[in-house]
């Protein structure tokens, strides 16, 4: 990936490589903050863990737009043929479909006697459960979500919801922060069957940007050696000069 395509960006070359050198040896929810915080670069830790799982994904899109331009490359194997297939869609599509619309306050859900408050799983709910060794990583998401929860005026510990109604506040958490987890409908060509996939932005991105990261190194061994600039002096450099001055190299 050529480091042109953070032309306009307001995040600039020297702070995505901070944040890529921060991530390297991070897991999946250290990455996301990372992310975020460069799409946010006004708020701090605290105030990004506790950022809905749907607006922060409605941030990462937008970060991600900015830094790599509207066209998404979504590639998905058939499981019903194998065939490799590839997709391109729009940012804006993706957004549009409810990505950004995320419900503000405590939710409620009453069945069967049972009536459950709670809040949306955040940021910072992810990182907790992506640290812990339990077994049940879905159980433990709605348990930490749970505000209060009574079963016919009868209070109930969040820990000891039993599974139907744990389904039911997941399913209800689901539809009030759709973009949490954005599904594609796709059919293969070849056989025509019909699959959903998953598009986790911030892995998605992550991976956009390590190419990038690895790429602008690149880039910057080349110059350095070739004019003796420091990192600094190079990432200063526009992408269309930088690519203009590696042209140069090349030809030399």
């Amino acid at each position: 990936m050529s480091s042109e395509r953070t032309a306009g960006a307001s995040v600039g070359a020297a702070a995505l490589l901070a944040v890529w050198e921060a991530g390297l040896a991070a897991g999946y929810a250290r990455r996301a903050l990372l992310l975020h915080s460069a799409a946010r670069p006004a708020a701090d830790s605290e105030e990004l863990l506790s950022v809905p799982v749907g607006r922060r994904d409605a941030d990462l899109f937008a970060l991600r737009r900015e830094l790599f331009g509207e066209r998404l490359e979504v590639r998905v194997t058939c499981r019903q043929c194998g065939e490799e297939m590839e997709f391109a869609l729009g940012v804006r599509d993706v957004i549009g479909a409810g990505t950004a619309e995320v419900a503000d306050g405590p939710l409620a859900v009453e069945a069967d006697g049972w009536t459950v408050r709670f809040r949306l799983p955040t940021a910072g709910d992810l990182a907790v459960v992506e640290a812990s060794p339990s077994a049940d990583a879905g159980a433990e998401l709605v348990a930490r979500c749970v505000l209060h929860a009574e079963r016919s005026g009868t209070e109930v510990a969040a820990d000891a919801l039993p599974e139907h109604v744990r389904q039911r506040v997941a399913q209800a958490a689901a539809e009030a922060d759709p973009g949490a987890d954005v599904r594609l409908n796709l059919a293969c060509p070849v056989c025509g069957h019909a699959a959903t996939a998953e598009l986790d932005i911030a892995s998605y991105l992550w991976a956009e940007l390590d190419a990038w990261a690895r790429g602008t190194l690149q880039d910057v061994h080349l110059l350095a050696g070739h004019y003796g600039w420091s990192e600094s002096e190079i990432l200063a450099l526009s992408p269309l000069r930088r690519r203009y001055y590696l042209e140069l190299c090349a030809d030399a």
